[in-house]
């Protein structure tokens, strides 16, 4: 018997996509250590990006809390959300990791985070996010290529 599923089928879970890359970075920066910045400014520059991703996180999945709608894309989406971030980002939770991933390289004070950064973004785009809207356009039709017209895919 054949059922339908009612996901994108991503390739992985997109933390653990940055989370390996991360490893990655500190495993190869650890053999080979190549520095990005000099001096303490390295940690307020790092923090602040590193803070700013997690806040836009934690504001994405209030906002996906209210709509009542999964943030695992693994799981179905409920909802088509068009407000608040997502207003201006179809996928600000993604490029919110994107930027703490930048601010980790200045933490761990490392230009190998920058060079595996695409990586992880390619792996994203197309293990991710075109899955998703191939998705959402079939669950949503209409409705989601109207916000998908008015709403950048990054930022």
């Amino acid at each position: 018997m054949k059922t339908e599923r009612d996901n994108p089928g991503v390739i992985a879970p997109p933390p653990l996509v940055f989370a390996g890359g991360a490893v990655a970075a500190f495993v190869i920066n650890w053999l080979w250590p190549w520095p990005v910045l000099a001096g303490w400014y390295r940690w307020a520059i790092g923090g602040v990006l590193v803070a700013t991703g997690l806040g836009v996180i934690a504001t994405a999945f209030v906002q996906m809390r209210r709509a009542r709608t999964n943030i695992e894309p693994w799981k179905p989406t409920t909802a088509i959300i068009d407000r608040g971030l997502y207003a201006f980002s179809r996928n600000p939770i993604y490029a919110a990791m994107a930027i703490g991933f930048i601010g980790l390289a200045a933490l761990a004070n490392s230009v190998w985070f920058i060079f595996i950064l695409p990586i992880c973004v390619a792996i994203i785009h197309f293990g991710v996010i075109l899955r998703e809207e191939r998705y959402l356009e079939a669950k949503f039709g209409e409705e989601y290529l109207n916000y998908k017209r008015r709403v950048r895919r990054w930022i």
